[in-house]
């Protein structure tokens, strides 16, 4: 099992970044994805999540700012993140899980998870 993430940077603030996620080594179809981000100090957080039936879900500080898609095709997904602000730096992580609990931007629901990817917003 592999989980990708790349396209992370440096932006400043108000700009875009794109991260994609590359999984593999797993039946893509049955599993949700979901972004995850850890700050400095803080503990890692759920920022959305798009199920295997393409249903999405985000967390409230990034609503109407990130937008999360798949291409099931290519079994990677995507993070469109517009408007970034100083808050958004983290490290971002994408992760692959069933959802046993149905709780899609929590840690615990996931099984697999990537390396993650650096995002820092300059103000």
């Amino acid at each position: 099992v592999q989980l990708v993430e790349s396209g992370g940077g440096l932006v400043q603030v108000g700009g875009s970044l794109r991260l994609s996620c590359a999984a593999s080594g797993f039946r893509f179809d049955d599993y949700a994805i979901g972004w995850f981000r850890q700050a400095p100090g803080k503990e890692r957080e759920g920022v959305s999540c798009i199920s295997s039936s393409d249903g999405s879900r985000y967390a409230d500080s990034v609503k109407g700012r990130f937008t999360i898609s798949s291409d099931k095709r290519k079994k990677t997904v995507y993070l469109q993140m517009n408007n970034l602000k100083p808050e958004d730096t983290a490290v971002y992580y994408c992760a692959a899980g069933r959802l046993p609990s149905f709780e899609p931007l929590e840690a615990t629901e996931y099984d697999y998870w990537g390396q993650g990817t650096q995002v820092t917003i300059s103000s």
